[in-house]
């Protein structure tokens, strides 16, 4: 998604992890797939695995071996393990009508990268959408253990749209998200509208089609509920009584983004509507 290896690197490995963090697990073995074009210059694959490691030993994840594949263009990503020590594991299908729904970071992370494939995106907003991609959510796990979280999934490949379907539909509930209150990445919006929108956006709306709802205004912002994320953030729903103080505590751990963005209701016609 990027294109400096060290940052490529990195950002997998976060990507990786998210999933151990949305289960509240800690993780322990990561393995590597590496498929690359031997014409590569070797200092380049070496430098993302750099980027992958420091990740991993910043949280003292052990790297137990690997598989490399050749292919024409670089992909990688690990395969990782984790443990729960307390017994709680935090599912997507437990939500609970009266919830409020937290998310930790700003939508538009592939619309961004989109444009940065495009040679569209500026200097500042490649910055800008490097650093949030490698934002570990690790933290965001540990800090909503100390709430009522009913549930929580990471947002990634699906997009906002499909990750909460996944948890309105197990848990047997409807969703309403405030769809003006949902912080986007700075030039995400603008874009959208010029057209700059990855096929899996597209393709997220489609199945989704006789799922949701889309009552808000403005029409652009739509196709960005179902932009797919890489490394994007965790969505939980939290007690009502105790969403301010879990905002609170992640901002303060540096989820700049972090608020409340939606609701839990007992079921409807539509598992997701977007006002």
């Amino acid at each position: 998604m990027l294109d400096e290896p060290y940052s490529f690197g990195r950002v997998a490995a976060v990507n990786a992890l998210s999933d151990l963090y949305a289960m509240g697990a800690e993780p322990l073995t990561a393995m590597t797939l590496l498929m690359y074009n031997c014409d590569i210059e070797e200092n380049i694959i070496h430098t993302i695995m750099q980027g992958a490691c420091d990740e991993l030993r910043d949280t003292e994840c052990v790297l137990l071996g690997g598989h490399t594949v050749a292919d024409n263009e670089v992909k990688f990503g690990l395969s990782v393990t984790g443990i729960i020590r307390d017994g709680r594991i935090y599912k997507n299908s437990t939500l609970q009508s009266g919830d409020v729904l937290v998310y930790t970071k700003p939508l538009g992370i592939g619309i961004m990268t989109t444009a940065l494939k495009g040679e569209l995106a500026t200097d500042e907003e490649i910055f800008r959408v490097s650093k949030v991609m490698m934002q570990s959510n690790r933290k965001a796990s540990e800090i909503m253990k100390k709430y009522s979280v009913s549930a929580c999934t990471d947002v990634t490949g699906y997009g906002l749209g499909g990750h909460s379907f996944e948890m309105a539909k197990f848990s047997g509930c409807s969703l309403k998200f405030f769809t003006d209150g949902i912080p986007l990445m700075d030039g995400a919006l603008k874009y959208a509208e010029m057209g700059v929108v990855p096929a899996g956006a597209y393709n997220n709306k489609q199945f989704l089609n006789n799922h949701y709802k889309y009552l808000n205004s403005d029409k652009s912002k739509e196709i960005l509920m179902f932009d797919p994320q890489t490394s994007g953030g965790l969505l939980m729903g939290v007690s009502r009584f105790y969403a301010d103080d879990l905002v609170k505590h992640l901002k303060d751990a540096g989820y700049d983004d972090t608020c409340i963005i939606g609701e839990v209701s007992e079921p409807s016609e539509y598992y997701i509507y977007f006002e």
